[in-house]
């Protein structure tokens, strides 16, 4: 479950997290503890947070101080950085080449200026209350997987989200497992695990309207963010 604490504390406990995995060199997966999308909801109000979702669970981990620890770790892992025009150029061929591999796959693809959102909607990915990627949609994640090693000069950030039936505990911790498990999939691909972080963000960042049943299945997805290492 992700704790409700206040902000300083969870901007601390994520500076920590950063530090230790860019001082072992280790897989820097953000736990529930560092995330509290529950608490942002509350100042910001439902209404704001439909239709602007995308990005906003992924900002709560890519905070300027953040970002600069993770380029600094992936650079240290000998991953490259970006510079100037080649970032929209990297991208725009990243973005392409993830678009054809995901045709009629039930993933949707989106740029948000130099990033690149995918958004896996539960039906495709996930049985009803379950975590484990179903076996026929290995095939659609392969071709993420092979698009992400290929262009390894990006951070990566898979975050959960569920509709609003159910207890905070139950969706913020089946948010949480789903997105380890695309993250996991994507590693045993041979997608560098210290390009990745996850966090289950539960209910609090809808994308459409929970009082429908096609807005509800419409909140129930993973996104995978795509965000290109610059200098």
């Amino acid at each position: 479950m992700i704790r409700s604490a206040p902000r300083n504390v969870a901007l601390a406990l994520m500076t920590a997290a950063a530090l230790s995995a860019c001082a072992t060199g280790g897989t820097y997966v953000q736990s529930d503890q560092y995330g509290n999308p529950t608490e942002q909801q509350s100042r910001t109000g439902r209404n704001a947070l439909i239709g602007t979702a995308i990005g906003v669970a992924a900002g709560l981990l890519t905070g300027d101080s953040a970002t600069e620890r993770r380029q600094h770790a992936m650079v240290g892992a000998g991953i490259g950085a970006l510079a100037g025009a080649g970032v929209g150029a990297y991208q725009n061929k990243q973005e392409r080449e993830l678009r054809e591999r995901t045709a009629n796959t039930g993933i949707d693809v989106q740029r948000q200026g130099d990033n690149i959102v995918l958004n896996l909607p539960d039906g495709v990915t996930f049985d009803f209350g379950k975590s484990a990627l179903k076996p026929q949609f290995y095939g659609a994640l392969n071709g993420v997987a092979k698009t992400l090693g290929e262009y390894n000069q990006t951070m990566i950030e898979v975050v959960g989200h569920t509709d609003s039936i159910g207890s905070d505990a139950v969706n913020n911790k089946l948010s949480k497992e789903r997105a380890d498990s695309v993250a996991q999939y994507l590693i045993g691909q041979g997608v560098q695990s210290v390009r990745i972080e996850t966090l289950g963000a539960g209910k609090a960042y809808p994308i459409a309207d929970n009082s429908t049943d096609a807005g509800r299945a419409k909140n129930r997805r993973v996104e995978i963010r795509v965000i290109p290492l610059q200098q």
